[in-house]
């Protein structure tokens, strides 16, 4: 098989990256491990930048999320069970837009196939050649190996997929921190407890109240890295965010069986450069950032609007313009590993959080409740800085 640009993910970096080239007339193929369902049934954030409802809609898979997705002009932050609401609009005339990230998935799974793309579900043992001039991949479907040609390879396969394992160790520098806690996420089908996002500070620990629709809510706290999944019941849980949340969220919450419990880690990785020769590194094989500031899946549509653009212009014309991709990624990568940080750092309880740290945390809170500056700086950085 011969393309243009082999690509190693069929989530949704991978999906709209494809999707974008094609408009572009630049052929590609997808290769992704798993079977499609498997794909699909990924639970993911669903807090999407301004930038990226754009990018969707210049792939032409915005329709369902136009009609279905939720515009939210704000979020609220608490601190000691006491909440203020951060107006994004006011501050600086964007939104955000809350639908699931299964959903972008599905919805760019539509695009290709009414583009006649080519998605390869089940492409096991994938492996990249010649990483030069000439790159290759191989890979094994039903007992049988295969092999694309291709000019150039986008590594969309995640943090613990090939495309970052296949470049030399030497070739990368990788920067990493690890957090010393974990979120305890739950899906129920009960109606959210706010409008908006509820990000909240507590000497117990965070606490994060969600939303997939009007009849689906998402909601976490965070818990000891090392604790097991099993020691909380549901009623464990909603005691537990109660005590964390504003006063008149807790009093309003409607609880439910969950569907969907787990425990993520987080961190904070970033992998340079974004490139090894001619494989491009998109999304989580180049860097993972913690949830709290809403930036993962954000972060891969910016890697693919910025590979994008350099390949358009490679075809064009431009030869030189591929090379420019990494530093351009990166630069908007290390802002938001940054807000990111910062967000983290300070809602979370540390273990070496004492009386001292947890006050200036809530004075920090406090600014940013007084400050129209302080607000504007975490509503620009939050609904997405510029491409």
């Amino acid at each position: 098989m011969r393309t243009q640009v082999c690509i190693i993910g069929g989530g949704p970096s991978g999906l709209l990256l494809s999707q974008l080239l094609h408009l572009s007339g630049i052929d590609s193929v997808v290769l992704e491990r798993h079977p499609r369902d498997r794909v699909l049934s990924r639970i993911r954030a669903g807090v999407l930048e301004w930038g990226t409802v754009e990018m969707l809609e210049k792939a032409g898979a915005a329709r369902r999320m136009q009609a279905e997705g939720f515009p939210h002009s704000g979020i609220r932050l608490a601190a000691r069970n006491r909440g203020f609401r951060i107006d994004f609009n006011d501050l600086i005339g964007r939104r955000i837009m809350v639908y699931g990230q299964t959903e972008v998935t599905r919805d760019l799974y539509a695009a290709r196939d009414a583009a006649g793309g080519r998605i390869v579900h089940e492409a096991q043992g994938a492996a990249l050649h010649d990483l030069g001039d000439r790159p290759y991949v191989t890979y094994v479907r039903n007992g049988t190996e295969h092999r694309v040609d291709c000019d150039f390879i986008a590594g969309c396969d995640g943090f613990h997929g090939v495309s970052r394992a296949s470049v030399p160790k030497a070739a990368l520098r990788r920067f990493e921190r690890v957090y010393p806690f974990a979120w305890l996420g739950v899906l129920s089908r009960t109606p959210p407890v706010s409008e908006e996002l509820i990000y909240a500070n507590h000497p117990r620990g965070f606490a994060l109240c969600s939303m997939r629709n009007d009849t689906l809510s998402r909601y976490y706290i965070q818990v000891p890295a090392d604790d097991p999944i099993g020691k909380w019941t549901d009623a464990a849980f909603w005691d537990e965010l109660r005590r964390r949340l504003p006063q008149e969220a807790a009093e309003s919450l409607v609880t439910g069986a969950s569907i969907e419990k787990s425990i993520v880690p987080l961190r904070s990785f970033v992998a340079e450069p974004m490139q090894h020769g001619r494989l491009f590194l998109v999304g989580d094989a180049a860097h993972i950032v913690p949830p709290t500031g809403a930036k993962g899946l954000n972060l891969a549509v910016s890697d693919v609007f910025y590979l994008h653009e350099a390949l358009a212009a490679f075809y064009e014309g431009d030869r030189l313009a591929p090379e420019r991709y990494s530093d351009r990624a990166l630069a908007r990568v290390w802002q938001a590993t940054r807000f990111s940080w910062w967000m983290t750092s300070l809602l979370h309880r540390f273990p070496d959080t004492d009386d001292f740290g947890q006050r200036i945390q809530e004075a920090e809170l406090a600014h940013l409740e007084r400050s129209a500056a302080a607000r504007t700086q975490l509503a620009e950085n939050y609904t997405g800085l510029p491409y």
